[in-house]
């Protein structure tokens, strides 16, 4: 007999979502403390994300139905106004219904001590009424299938390099009974991969717009981006994190010309929350570059973070397919700070490594020479040109942390 399919409550889900906005545990150590699939708490945020501008602006909802009730409201007497109107708000609660609420939430809605036959409440909530008494069989539902999804799941939180050939080859030491199929199709039902040699942390969306690239004109004889001025080129990008459980990602904006670091972020999902946030924090602290600089990762050609671009009138100049040379300054970065301070220490959790991280953060704006800008520190650099003084204007400009 299969199990009964788990059910969660709107309000299980929104304390969920709140503690991964919290940033303080991984994705992983969520999921695991309340029991829950990674991916369906990934789709919970995601959900939660897009839907929270309805807290504050209902017109939007009712927008589609003017035209249509201004026409009724001109050509019908008053009779069919009302009855115009009936209708309209009619199919407007429907409609809504129908979009916003699934056909599981809406079968919760039925009830049979209500005064309106079963027929008509299923053909109100459009509902079929055999589905009333239906009872799908999900993938995975039955016990057996669930211990082998847990012990996936601990297996793939103790080694996420592993494969389905070897979590399928660790199952059977274990002694579950299972072939490798089922684990390919249990791995991608669970929205987890191998992250080894790393996690792809550039998907592009192909109905976004790809921007060309604009640093192609400040290239030197030997084919060197070289930047003569702060704040006339930002570069950007996100790199992945190995904590105890699970990974985190850090974002993080550069000036080009001093190798400042503007402004970073640490977050336990890399979604566009974290892209707007690292550039809003800059643009808030900095005077605005004149070309910024990213990959072709969605989340840079996403509507939101390009709005943010063009309302400052910034350049929007993208790294080539495959050209992660292109951005080789934050590249780089990204390599002095894994080699300097992430590899050589181990966390526990994500409020240590934000704090390592800020201390690192500090040390390198003010007190790490840099070969590129001639042994100076990125402060010394940014700041005297700037405001043309010398290394101690920088205290006349507010800190990023």
């Amino acid at each position: 007999m299969s199990a009964k399919r788990k059910s969660y409550s709107a309000d299980f889900k929104a304390k969920l979502v709140l503690e991964v906005l919290e940033g303080e545990k991984t994705i992983n150590e969520i999921a695991s403390k309340y029991e829950v699939i990674p991916l369906s708490l990934k789709n919970w945020k995601k959900q939660f994300m897009e839907n929270m501008s309805l807290a504050f602006d209902k017109s939007t909802v009712v927008k589609e139905y003017k035209d249509e009730i201004e026409i009724l409201q001109k050509s019908n007497d008053d009779l069919a106004k009302k009855v115009g109107n009936l209708i309209v708000e009619k199919d407007f609660l429907e409609g809504k219904l129908v979009s916003l609420a699934s056909s599981k939430e809406r079968k919760t809605l039925v009830d049979a001590k209500l005064n309106i036959s079963l027929n008509k409440q299923c053909r109100l909530l459009h509902l079929s009424k055999s589905s009333l008494y239906y009872i799908p069989t999900k993938p995975f539902s039955s016990n057996h299938d669930l211990k082998v999804l847990d012990a996936i799941n601990n297996i793939y939180s103790d080694f996420p390099s592993y494969g389905s050939r070897r979590i399928h080859s660790q199952l059977l030491r274990d002694g579950y009974s299972v072939g490798k199929k089922f684990v390919k199709k249990a791995m991608k039902y669970m929205g987890i991969e191998a992250l080894y040699p790393k996690p792809k942390t550039t998907t592009a969306n192909k109905e976004h717009y790809k921007y060309p690239y604009l640093l192609k004109d400040f290239r030197d004889y030997a084919g060197r981006v070289v930047i003569e001025n702060v704040n006339q080129v930002w570069s950007t990008d996100i790199t992945y994190i190995k904590l105890e459980k699970g990974f985190v990602y850090l974002a993080a904006i550069i000036d080009w010309h001093s190798k400042k670091i503007l402004s970073w972020k640490l977050s336990n999902t890399m979604d566009i929350s974290l892209v707007k946030t690292v550039l809003n924090e800059a643009l808030a602290f900095y005077p605005k570059p004149e070309i910024f600089n990213t990959d072709q990762g969605s989340q840079y050609t996403s509507k939101a973070h390009v709005e943010i671009l063009q309302k400052h009138n910034i350049k929007i100049s993208m790294d080539g397919k495959g050209r992660a040379t292109d951005n080789i300054c934050i590249e780089r970065f990204w390599r002095s700070i894994k080699y300097e301070e992430i590899y050589l220490n181990e966390y526990k959790n994500i409020k240590a490594l934000n704090r390592a991280i800020e201390i690192y953060m500090n040390k390198y704006n003010k007190k790490r020479l840099h070969s590129a800008i001639g042994y100076k520190t990125p402060n010394e650099i940014y700041y005297q040109t700037a405001n043309n003084l010398d290394s101690r204007g920088e205290k006349l400009l507010p800190e990023v942390s």
